[in-house]
């Protein structure tokens, strides 16, 4: 009984060890900003979030970065919270670019995210595994907090594997 005790115990330290690592109690930090014009090249999307063209969304993304086809980090725009409409999804997939003059992977269109727009604005150095929870989370907190209000847009993207950005539009 020893034994598996301290097996348990040497278990549970390793998985707390690597979940500090990646991030997993790191704390977001949010700010009030005004937003940057940001240019997103990818494909659309439009079902539930367990669908499998979703994953292969995120994995072509993740291939035209690798093939260098496009230089950026990978980004999305989100036009709904699933959470609110019934695992039903609206987003577009894929690599925030430095400008619009881009050449495009085919398959790949893209969309302009205007700037001047005061915006939540998260940022966290977690594992891309751990970011998406922890910035929706804390842009959901901190708008809850202060009584603002948000638009059902957000962009997210991550400039490193361990980094991960949010920004959602104040309603007007």
């Amino acid at each position: 009984m020893k034994k598996l005790f301290y097996v348990m115990a040497g278990l549970a330290i390793i998985l707390l060890v690597l979940y500090t690592y990646i991030g997993g109690f790191t704390a977001p930090e949010v700010t009030v900003k005004t937003s940057d014009t940001m240019y997103v090249a990818g494909q659309p999307f439009e079902g539930s979030v367990d669908d499998e063209a979703m994953g292969q969304a995120f994995q072509r993304a993740a291939e035209v970065l690798k093939n260098k086809e496009l230089e950026g980090m990978l980004g999305n725009i989100y036009y709904n919270d699933p959470d609110k409409s019934g695992d039903s999804l609206r987003a577009f997939i894929g690599v925030i670019v430095p400008d619009a003059g881009v050449t495009l992977p085919a398959g790949y269109t893209l969309r302009t995210v205007p700037g001047g727009k005061k915006v939540v604005h998260v940022e966290v150095d977690a594992n891309v595994v751990l970011s998406p929870r922890k910035l929706y989370a804390a842009a959901f907190d901190y708008a809850k907090e202060e009584k603002l209000k948000l638009e059902d847009f957000y962009v997210e993207w991550f400039p490193t594997d361990d980094k991960g950005m949010l920004e959602v539009p104040l309603q007007q």
